[in-house]
């Protein structure tokens, strides 16, 4: 069975990434940790201005949350 794969930028927004569903916001809270979702700001700031504020790089960011995200899909 084909299932479409998840393509997650860098331009989305965290709330974007969020909604994908448990396996993301898994990965978020371990990258930005839990307590970044109460703030507001998550549902309009971008992955790559997040990953920049918590001193992460946006690029490896993206790259895992693929990697996650489609590791059961073909």
């Amino acid at each position: 069975m084909n299932r479409q794969k998840t393509n997650v930028t860098k331009d989305m927004t965290i709330g974007e990434v969020r909604a994908l569903g448990p396996v993301a916001n898994e990965i978020m809270d371990g990258i930005f940790g839990p307590g970044c979702f109460s703030c507001p700001h998550s549902r309009t700031k971008t992955l790559e201005f997040g990953a920049t504020v918590h001193g992460k790089d946006p690029d490896q960011v993206v790259e895992l949350l693929n990697k996650r995200l489609n590791e059961n899909k073909k």
